[in-house]
């Protein structure tokens, strides 16, 4: 696996307990996000290492740099049509420059757009769009820090499937092995993950990161 581990007990220490922060395995080059499908699209995906088959281009699709945020949407791989996680690889400046600076905010936000209407405008122009939800802990409980998801649609999904993806490994044996340990945590392991510092700061501040 192309994934790197550690075990969650020590570096869940080193995280920011609250604020609005980005998550994620990443370097310089890239940043690894997370998506949970139905079995005959994750084969797919995988097999050809691009988005096609039964996989719909039409639909929004929705990427996740936190594999704790991950794990408590998928059900640690046991949702419906959620069965099968994916970990993704995004060219870094795609994701900070393509992704995070064009996206619009889900709700309406007074200080950053100058009125509600110009949002709603802003919301049917956008192909991105931006979502901060509590994170959650192994066992599904909320957190107080915030982790971000990215929905993407049009032309965003259309340049996603076919162009701004460059790795895509199935994870879902490591899920499915550490979803045994959630009753003994010191045993759990997990991606690497660090707060992603965003180069630009027109873009950190458009997404109200905290410091």
């Amino acid at each position: 696996m192309e994934l790197r581990t550690t075990p969650w007990a020590a570096q869940q220490a080193t995280w920011p307990a609250r604020g609005r922060h980005i998550l994620a395995q990443h370097d310089e080059e890239h940043v690894v996000v997370y998506q949970a499908y139905r079995p005959e699209i994750a084969d797919h995906v995988v097999r050809h290492q691009r988005f096609g088959g039964p996989w719909s281009v039409d639909r929004m699709t929705w990427i996740k740099p936190s594999f704790a945020w991950m794990m408590y949407r998928c059900g640690w791989a046991t949702k419906p049509g959620q069965e099968r996680v994916l970990a993704l690889w995004l060219p870094r400046d795609v994701f900070e420059v393509e992704i995070l600076a064009r996206a619009v905010h889900s709700g309406y936000d007074p200080e950053r757009y100058e009125s509600h209407a110009a949002w709603q405008a802003a919301v049917k122009r956008s192909d991105i769009r931006l979502q901060w939800d509590p994170d959650h802990g192994p066992k599904g409980q909320a957190l107080e820090r915030r982790a971000i998801q990215l929905g993407l649609r049009g032309a965003a999904t259309r340049a996603f499937a076919q162009a701004w993806v460059r790795h895509i490994e199935d994870v879902t044996d490591f899920v499915v092995a550490q979803r045994e340990h959630l009753d003994a945590l010191e045993r759990l392991q997990a991606p690497v993950e660090s707060v992603l510092a965003v180069r630009s700061p027109a873009t950190r501040a458009w997404l109200g990161l905290s410091e």
